[in-house]
């Protein structure tokens, strides 16, 4: 179904709305235009750079996958290496898949994105232009966050951790240089330079793809969010305006008026809608792969904490704050989103409507009927992402954490 309700062809009536959209969605393109998924308007050669940077990353992301679960089930021994190594296996296999889903959801991005700004160019009164800001300003800043905590773990992962590695004499007094991600020796020798210093800077573009992916799908979650809440908030300033009309420029009557707020109502849930089917599969991955590897990042800062190991334990710490803080935010957003949704049949009922005509409070009953079924975003439809969502990931990673606490130690 078509998300826009008015013709597209309008003149823009926000003057700044060029400034206002580069303003909330300036760190979302930067991150997802380096992984090709920002929809973007080029011509001639460049219009392939997007699909150019999706094969590539793919690419490497799959070999650098590939490469760790054959280490774990035909090379690695060790039951307490495999473990460790498998909470870096399951992030990055489920940071892959992610990737693939962004992908394969593209075009919807692009027509969300597309929402967005026309939206930005449509803001009419300077007040609905600042209560957009509001909650423009409150996704910008949650992305940036998720930007700071995800890339300060896996800069410091990626060199402080490396650099603890450092290598080990074998038995057959062969000088054996580790590597973050585990490589499969039959592939290739790692061990020759440059060989070895190629694989590693390899290794660093990977944890950029993946880190890139997942604070890509929050910030996506955060604008997307975000912006449905500035949108509810113009209408429920509009239902106040019901009954006076003092923000109407024509001296229409309340059910004119009505008719713009209903309309507008329904372009919010057709876009809430679009941004369901968007983020549901992401955020599935994001709400079982954080769970699991949340867990797994709780065994190794316990057992770097017995071992003394600072090193090690400040690393994974930053990485637990870091995918703690991913799954914070998207639970966040979407209890934001639902309560948020939910006031625009508290607002219908704390207007003066018995000043309205009987026709006009018809109106009003079925959008109070309609908020009655907030916007939501869910993990595939199994569970609604709220901060009792993130409660019960917590409560299940512990749960875990003692299942491997009790098996292992």
């Amino acid at each position: 179904m078509h998300l826009f309700v008015r013709d597209q062809t309008n003149q823009p009536r926000n003057l700044n709305y060029e400034k206002d959209i580069v303003y909330v969605t300036k760190h979302n393109k930067w991150i997802l235009n380096s992984i090709g998924i920002w929809p973007t308007v080029l011509k001639g050669i460049d219009e392939y750079l997007p699909k150019i940077a999706i094969a590539l990353s793919n690419l490497v992301l799959s070999f650098t996958v590939i490469q760790c679960v054959l280490h774990i089930l035909l090379e690695q021994k060790d039951p307490i290496l495999r473990l460790k190594i498998l909470g870096l296996t399951f992030f990055s296999f489920i940071s892959l898949m992610k990737y693939w889903v962004l992908t394969m959801r593209k075009p919807k991005i692009k027509l969300c994105i597309e929402q967005i700004q026309h939206d930005w160019k449509q803001v009419e009164f300077e007040r609905d232009r600042k209560l957009m800001l509001k909650y423009g300003i409150i996704g910008r800043n949650l992305s940036m966050y998720s930007i700071v905590f995800m890339y300060s773990g896996g800069i410091i992962y990626h060199t402080v951790m490396h650099y603890k590695l450092g290598s080990y004499v074998d038995e057959y007094n062969r000088t054996i240089k580790l590597l973050i991600y585990p490589t499969y020796s039959r592939l290739y020798d790692v061990q020759k330079s440059p060989v070895y210093e190629l694989v590693y800077i390899l290794q660093c573009i990977c944890g950029y793809m993946f880190d890139a992916v997942t604070v890509g799908a929050c910030g996506l979650a955060a604008l997307f969010a975000t912006h449905i809440c500035g949108q509810i908030d113009i209408v429920m300033a509009k239902l106040e305006d019901l009954v006076d009309g003092k923000f109407s420029k024509e001296n229409s009557n309340p059910n004119i008026r009505l008719v713009e707020i209903i309309e507008h109502h329904i372009k919010i849930l057709r876009f809430s809608a679009m941004v369901e089917t968007v983020l549901q599969e992401v955020c599935f991955l994001e709400f079982i792969g954080s769970t699991f590897v949340i867990c797994l990042l709780e065994y190794y800062c316990i057992t770097d904490w017995q071992q003394n190991n600072t090193i090690g334990l400040t690393t994974y710490s930053l990485l637990l704050i870091s995918l703690v803080f991913n799954i914070f935010l998207l639970c966040y957003i979407g209890n934001l989103l639902i309560e948020k949704s939910s006031n625009i049949g508290i607002v219908c009922c704390m207007i003066d409507w018995y000043q309205l005509p009987i026709k006009t409070i018809q109106g009003l009953i079925l959008m109070i009927a309609m908020s009655n079924s907030p916007a939501k975003i869910s993990a595939a439809g199994i569970a609604d992402l709220s901060l009792s969502t993130f409660g019960s990931v917590l409560k299940t990673s512990f749960a875990y954490l003692n299942f491997i606490r009790t098996t292992i130690m």
